[in-house]
């Protein structure tokens, strides 16, 4: 009997839709000249736009590291027995899960105004020492802490629902070996519970890198979003301005994405099959036909 292997005309109408629609897009792109792509490759490798992708990248490097930091510590915290630490995890999650990131950054702005200085002494009584609080929190600080202590509560959720995803039989089973709480945890709970916590965080971190636009409400002025609007006010041109900042987001989020690829296949060993081995009955049955199977008796005879 002759196989008839299905048609799918549906798959062939939509990929020739599609590149129409590519072709066309390609075609607006090259010929309207309204993108100045001239413009573009001016400014593209630029001082000012290299040393601010510099500050936007150790921006998002240190917030994530502060958020991931405050956000494990806050995700065991409202997985313990005490009812005060649960209570002040559900307390901070509510509150910068609940205020916009924007105007949190506004007050960390203003926190000098807040705060004119950061003292040190006896409740009430003298001061040992102090410092000016402008001098210590500067806008990159303030950057960074307002990004990091927002994310924080995002990513507390993404840990507490990573832990939560590890079936509590794995807890027994490592408690019954006799081993402590905070090797289990280490050692156990937390590699499984990786699998379920990189790919959110992955997405927080590639959101982090385009909240770092936002710093300007601090004020912080070196960032790749005000250095590229800088140029723009300057020379009239803001749309080629704002495609090279496009251009150099999706390049650091193709790498962060790739990253996040191979974390993924890392932590999803055993797991996740990507790609599944292929069944070969021809070989099984041959290795079957071709092995010879021995029994023995009680009395030792084959």
């Amino acid at each position: 009997m002759d196989a008839v292997p299905v048609r799918h005309p549906g798959r062939w109408a939509g990929a020739v839709i599609i590149f129409i629609v590519a072709a066309l897009l390609v075609q607006s792109l090259v010929t309207n000249q309204n993108f100045r792509w001239d413009t573009v490759g001016t400014y593209l490798l630029d001082v000012l736009v290299i040393q601010g992708i510099g500050w936007t990248l150790l921006l998002t490097v240190l917030s994530m590291v502060i958020a991931i930091v405050l956000a494990i510590l806050l995700a065991f915290m409202r997985q313990s027995d005490n009812p005060l630490f649960r209570y002040v995890s559900w307390v901070w999650v509510w509150f910068f899960r609940g205020t916009p990131v924007y105007t949190q950054l506004v007050f960390w702005g203003l926190i000098a105004v807040l705060y004119p200085k950061i003292a040190l002494g006896v409740p009430f009584g003298p001061e040992l020492f102090s410092f000016s609080t402008q001098d210590v929190i500067n806008a990159f600080i303030a950057a960074v802490l307002g990004l990091g202590l927002n994310e924080s509560a995002y990513l507390a959720e993404i840990f507490r629902a990573g832990l939560k995803s590890v079936d509590t039989g794995q807890m027994e089973a490592a408690e019954a070996l006799g081993m402590r709480k905070s090797k289990i945890m280490w050692r156990i709970i937390l590699p499984q519970a990786m699998r379920v916590i990189v790919p959110p965080t992955g997405n927080e971190t590639i959101g982090m890198l385009k909240t770092t636009s936002l710093v300007l409400a601090v004020p912080f002025t070196l960032d790749l979003t005000f250095v590229t609007n800088g140029i723009a006010n300057r020379s009239y041109l803001p749309i080629p301005l704002l495609i090279v900042a496009a251009i150099w987001y999706l390049v650091i989020t193709s790498v962060l994405m790739v990253g996040q690829y191979f974390i993924e296949r890392h932590y999803g060993k055993g797991v996740d099959n990507l790609i599944p081995a292929p069944v070969k009955a021809t070989q099984a049955v041959t290795a079957a036909h071709t092995t010879p199977a021995t029994t023995a008796d009680e009395g030792g005879h084959v």
